[in-house]
């Protein structure tokens, strides 16, 4: 193959509800079958109304922009300072899931195409049924990568042409059998694009002209085959996530020689329950049934003896008792569950070396 990588000029800005097939088609008269379009994803978001209303500064700027990307938000991977890589709802996993405040009003917030997939194959078949162009077409976005500096485009998006070239079972010239790969061809293509469209040269269409591969699918898989599936994926969270993830897990487990596995929804309310009510300072201590019978400790109403207790003179707490006994026996358990939101572990002391007959005092 010779490739060549052309801009689209003179599209200029676009709005909501501007028809990008008739605009790239105008500026674009010299388009050939086979041609491949790398449209930047903010065009189409554009087109498509993807906008929120935001106010231009100030702190109720960031309030509205953290509320947005909730809203955007599948699952958070990791975070780091003001840094948050999310899953999106379409699968991808990027920086503030993709949500752009360049080359927009400072009032105007732009997100993702809703379905990218959806828009590359409506202006593909735009473009074939009102200009006779059999054309494929991709809608990239800039992402980071892990473990590399620096961004490139990537494809959201894509029609015409099949995202992934499988090059398993084929014989390399030395006789080998390839058995893993696939190369993510409408990436590679995105990123060509890039070097001619830029940040800020406002061309926000290019075209690759002499690939092969156009035509050759029916537009049914796009580009949510490059999204990796959970289960195969090694590195589906940051660090501390991964470790407050193993913390919550960890809670779940069977108490002491039962078999049965705490509730989890039990254990979201005692995490919630007590992480609510510890001051900085607080110390949770062992508290045997004897000091409880030699009235060293008082017990919260309605609870059993053996299980959590208050000490004599501390103010009460407003935590409901029910949440917290399956706790009462178990220090190490409820320094994990703690531990998983972030308490400081140095507020609880080390487990004692026997539980048998313990319970905590605030």
């Amino acid at each position: 193959m010779r490739l060549e990588i052309l801009p689209v000029l003179g599209i200029g800005d676009v709005t909501e509800g501007d028809d990008l097939a008739a605009l790239i088609a105008t500026a674009a008269p010299w388009l050939r079958d086979g041609d491949v379009l790398v449209v930047t994803s903010k065009i189409v978001s554009k087109a498509e109304g993807r906008l929120v209303d935001v106010p231009a500064d100030g702190p109720e700027r960031l309030a509205a922009r953290d509320e947005v990307l909730a809203g955007e938000t599948a699952r958070v991977v990791a975070s780091r300072g003001a840094t948050r890589i999310v899953q999106t709802h379409h699968g991808f996993v990027m920086a503030s899931a993709g949500i752009d405040a360049s080359n927009v009003d400072k009032t105007r917030l732009v997100l993702l195409p809703a379905d990218p997939d959806a828009s590359a194959r409506a202006l593909r078949a735009a473009l074939r049924d009102r200009y006779r162009l059999d054309v494929a077409v991709i809608i990239s976005d800039t992402m980071g990568r892990p473990w590399r500096n620096g961004l490139t485009d990537v494809a959201l998006g894509v029609a015409g042409m099949p995202a992934i070239r499988d090059h398993r079972g084929e014989i390399d010239p030395y006789g080998n059998e390839l058995q893993l790969t696939q190369m993510a061809v409408v990436d590679e293509l995105a990123g060509a694009g890039e070097l001619i469209k830029g940040k800020c040269d406002q061309v926000p269409v290019a075209v690759v002209r002499g690939y092969l591969g156009v035509g050759r699918d029916d537009d049914s898989a796009g580009a949510r085959a490059l999204v990796r599936d959970a289960e195969l994926d090694l590195f589906s969270l940051g660090t501390a996530e991964a470790r407050a993830a193993g913390l919550r897990e960890a809670a779940t487990l069977a108490d002491g020689p039962g078999p049965t596995p705490a509730d989890p929804a039990a254990v979201d309310r005692a995490i919630a329950a007590v992480a609510g009510v510890l001051a900085p300072g607080t110390v949770l201590t062992h508290v045997t049934d004897e000091a409880v019978r030699a009235g060293l400790v008082a017990t919260v109403p309605g609870w059993p003896a053996h299980a959590t207790g208050l000490v004599l003179g501390a103010p009460p707490t407003p935590v409901d008792a029910a949440d917290l006994v399956r706790f009462g026996a178990d220090l190490q358990r409820l320094r994990t569950a703690l531990a998983a939101e972030g308490v400081p572990s140095a507020l609880l002391p080390p487990p004692p070396a026997t539980t048998a007959g313990a319970a905590l005092a605030v």
